[in-house]
């Protein structure tokens, strides 16, 4: 049977309160006394049941990781970053699968249940009802790759999107391109309709450009394809800007069908600068988020609050940089 509590104890040759303190963070026990309890426990081989101890602390160190796009590899790193990072916080995450969900209230519910202790909406697609229904029953929230204001009502983590697709737009232009377009994903986030503002504010700069736009069904590979082969049936524009690396390549899988050459026919430039993109075969020009960094903010915001749930919130934005490959004609 595996060690308990009180097995320590008479091991260790101390109270069984001595015992539970020693594995307490911040518990009232010396330097001396939690070596001797560990001593102890490692050669019992007990570990302390943190589900148990929560029902004492009312503190469980779960944290909420809620997303809804697990077609998009991108999240394979955020969500790897994410658990290693809340781990080595001594935190643990939870992963919820908000995929089709339209209703704040049932994912508040639904956490509740587990009693976490905080949560990090981490979607650009999700509307920020989500993350303002968990702040609203007093649960600590971080929403990263969230909507940027000003005044955030949130902690919100993430990037200028609009100056995000002002720089896919002013990067298209300067390599010659006199056609652009915009292909986003699904038309209701608020990532796509913020990259779609700053790519006309820049294209209306120059009124010699043509410039157009669609949306796919979603951020997915084979949403970005089926789009790219619905808008091959007109005259195609000579340069596209896909609002995120996965409909890129999506976007690139069709014109290879349609035996249209990437760049030397139609440019490419996606968003994230996800592992895939680097790969010789796809070799995708894009913009790149500092994906890391977000994160560990996030990590570190989600922190400070279960520390001071008062914390006023604040927004962070990281600047993003273009990462030159080979899906767009070189700069003249």
């Amino acid at each position: 049977m595996a060690a308990t509590l009180k097995d320590v104890a008479n091991k260790a040759g101390v109270s069984t309160s001595a015992v539970s303190r020693a594995f307490t963070d911040g518990a009232s026990v010396s330097e001396k006394m939690r070596r001797k309890v560990q001593k102890a426990a490692a050669e019992l081989g007990y570990s302390p049941n943190f589900l148990a101890r929560s029902l004492t602390t009312r503190r469980t160190k779960l944290i909420g990781l809620v997303s809804n796009n697990f077609h998009n590899p991108i999240f394979l790193e955020v969500f790897d970053l994410f658990t290693r990072g809340l781990q080595d916080r001594g935190l643990r995450p939870l992963l919820v699968n908000l995929s089709n969900e339209t209703d704040p209230k049932n994912s508040v519910r639904m956490l509740q249940q587990y009693s976490v202790d905080g949560v990090i909406v981490a979607s650009s697609t999700l509307p920020p009802a989500f993350s303002m229904a968990f702040r609203d029953k007093q649960i600590p929230v971080v929403s990263t790759f969230g909507r940027y204001s000003s005044t955030p009502g949130v902690h919100v983590v993430g990037i200028d999107n609009i100056q995000a697709g002002r720089m896919a737009a002013e990067e298209l232009i300067a390599r010659g391109y006199t056609s652009v377009a915009f292909l986003g994903g699904p038309e209701s986030a608020t990532s796509t309709q913020d990259r779609l503002q700053g790519f006309h504010e820049a294209a209306r700069e120059h009124p010699q450009i043509t410039v157009s736009h669609s949306f796919a069904a979603a951020y997915s590979f084979k949403a970005g394809r089926a789009e790219m082969l619905r808008l091959a049936e007109t005259d195609l524009a000579e340069a596209y800007f896909c609002g995120d690396d996965v409909l890129s390549i999506g976007a690139l899988s069709a014109l290879k069908d349609l035996n249209r050459r990437v760049p030397e026919d139609i440019g490419i430039i996606g968003l994230n600068n996800m592992e895939m993109a680097g790969w010789d075969n796809i070799a995708l020009t894009t913009i790149a988020q500092p994906i890391r960094q977000m994160v560990s903010s996030s990590v570190e915001l989600m922190v400070a609050m279960l520390d001071d749930p008062d914390r006023y919130p604040e927004a962070r934005l990281f600047p993003c940089q273009v990462v030159e490959r080979g899906t767009l004609r070189p700069r003249p």
